[in-house]
């Protein structure tokens, strides 16, 4: 039986040196997915989270008279704010159309306009 142990004993350090060896080499294999994910985190993510957190800050400063655009691509001149449904001035004939604020994309608020 004292053999078993010591042969046990022997080729312990053996056996925790492959598997440091191993540690270190499933670590070479998963750094690059780690850090492809981080890249895709700081140049795609983060940028994507800024922009919308400007656009809400911007709706909620939105007033009459600013001119928005809204995800279809209609361009008009804000008309009427009333909860969370803004109503557009749109076209010669200034047809009003009504729209919900999360499908305004930009704002370009009546101060910025007169000073271009």
């Amino acid at each position: 039986m004292t053999l078993i142990y010591r042969f046990l004993l022997e080729t312990a350090p053996a056996e925790a040196q492959k598997t440091g060896n191993n540690l270190l080499s499933l670590l070479y294999t998963f750094l690059p997915f780690v850090l492809i994910i981080g890249v895709m985190y700081f140049f795609t993510i983060r940028p994507q989270k800024k922009r919308e957190k400007e656009l809400k800050a911007k709706l909620e400063k939105i007033k009459p008279g600013d001119k928005v655009m809204t995800i279809g691509g209609i361009v008009g001149r804000v008309a009427n704010i009333s909860g969370d449904e803004v109503t557009l001035y749109s076209g010669v004939a200034n047809t009003m159309l009504t729209f919900k604020k999360s499908a305004i994309s930009t704002v370009i608020p009546q101060d910025s306009e007169t000073k271009e």
